[in-house]
Parts: C-alpha cells; structure tokens; sequence
C-alpha cells in the first residue's frame, strides 16, 4: 500500500510540475514566434522555404537543429510556418529534426559517447527526417492539415450574409454609401464587408443581412506585445487538452513504471 501511495504521490508531482513548465515553455514560445511573425513578412518565410525549393529542406533541418526545444515547444514554432504559408515538406522537416537534433542532444551525446556516435546519429536522423517529409510532401498528406488560419475564422465573420444579432465591422466607404455616415439609413452593402481592416480609431458601418447600418467606433489595433499576448494565449487554449494528456502519460510512466522494468526490456541482450 505504501509502495503504490508513494508512486501516486512521484507521478503527482511530476504531472504537476511538467503541467506548469510546460505551459509556461508554451506559452512564451507561442508570443515569440508572434512577435517574430510581426516583423518578418510571410513572404520573405516562403522564399526561404518554399515547397519546390532544395534548400528550404536544408533550412529547415539547420532550425531544428539550433533551436533547443522539446516536441511540444516546437508545436508554437510549427504553426508560424504553418500560417506564413512555408512549404510543407521544409515545415515537417523541422517538425521532425527539432527534438531529434539539438544543441542540448548533441552535447550530451559527445560528451557520452564520442563524436564518431553524435555525428553518425545526427547525420542519420537529418536525412531520415528530410526523406520522410519529401515522402509525405509527394503523397499530399498537406491537405490532412489544417490551416490555423482557416480555423479561426476572422472578427468580420463571413461578410453581408452574417445574422443581425452578429454585424460585420467594415469601413465606411467599403460596404455601404457614405450617406449611411450621416442619416444611418437601413441600406444594402455594396460590396463583401469582408474588405480590410479599419484604420484605427476610424468610423466604421456595420452592415447586417437584413441591410441594416449603424455608424460604430473601431477598436484601437493592438500593439505588437498586446497581439503576441492574445496570439500566444489563444494557441495555449487550443493546444492545452492535448498537452496535459502528454504530461499524463509520461507521469503514470515515470511514477508507476520502474526503471528496472524499463532495463531489463531495453537492455543489450533483448531484441
């Protein structure tokens, strides 16, 4: 009884602290890579690795390799690319390489097993994992992912044809007349009121299905900070099921599994 009370108390605490690291790991990641997003356009991220081109394989697998991150802080990372459009063979690559190969691995293999081993496991484990997303890239598995952008759609809804209860916020001189700004007379939309995005502090007209419009004030952009704060937080929500069912499993097997168990079925004399 003691035995299993103190298992249940080892992988309580183990849960409990990788659950806070990890989210908190997650969480500055996930605003980093917004702030990162924010000044480096998506275009300049799809030259670099696009799908078509033999180096961004190689980029990549360099990114995965210098930057020291676990498996679930590089999800954070994955999506940037993932929204920037990068291309998805060079985006699996680093998907693949990041935990595989990275500053903190390497040196704790050199410093165990020489540098013939780290250098014959690096090379196997970058070419395995280039290989692997050429593969998944030519049978198309792009389209089994989906789009963070795509997922949450934008606060303009779906234009004009959104309920009354739920307006699309639009410029004034996109969707409806300018005469609304005035008299704010029931009017059909012109145009999509999907357009862009107001200026901040800008009058603004909603415009509902029913050609309704009512002059509103436009909130004021976020800054950088305040936008990597929200962008980081909404990703956090997304992922954080998931990542407590992870910390779950390696809590049960770090409190409940012993380590001889593990040896005696990974030693050198077992196939």
């Amino acid at each position: 009884m003691n035995d299993w009370l103190t298992m249940l108390t080892d992988a309580s605490q183990m849960f409990l602290f990788l659950a806070f690291e990890l989210s908190v790991l997650f969480l500055v990641i996930s605003a980093g890579v917004s702030l990162i997003r924010q000044k480096i356009p998506d275009t300049k991220i799809q030259a670099m690795l696009g799908a078509r081109k033999g180096k961004g394989y190689f980029i990549s697998a360099a990114l995965g390799a210098l930057t020291p991150f676990c498996s679930c802080s590089t999800i954070p990372m994955l999506r940037g690319l993932l929204s920037a459009k990068a291309g998805f063979g060079p985006t699996l690559t680093f998907l693949f390489v990041s935990p595989l190969l990275n500053p903190i691995i390497v040196g704790l293999m050199w410093a165990t097993f020489g540098w013939q081993v780290t250098v014959l496991y690096a090379v196997i484990a970058a070419g395995v994992s280039v290989l692997a997303s050429m593969l998944l890239d030519m049978l198309g598995f792009e389209r089994h992912v989906i789009d963070p952008k795509e997922a949450k759609q934008s606060s303009c809804g779906t234009g004009c044809s959104t309920t009354t209860q739920e307006p699309a916020s639009v410029s004034a001189t996109a969707c409806c007349s300018s005469n609304a700004i005035k008299s704010i007379k029931p009017l059909k939309a012109q145009t999509s009121c999907c357009t862009a995005q107001p200026d901040e502090a800008a009058s603004t007209l909603s415009c509902c299905a029913d050609g309704t419009a009512a002059l509103t004030q436009a909130p004021a952009i976020p800054t950088a900070f305040a936008k990597a704060r929200i962008d980081a937080w909404q990703q956090f929500k997304d992922v954080f099921p998931y990542l407590l069912l992870g910390v779950l499993i390696g809590s049960f097997i770090y409190g409940f599994i012993p380590a001889e168990w593990i040896a005696a079925h990974a030693g050198a004399d077992n196939p």
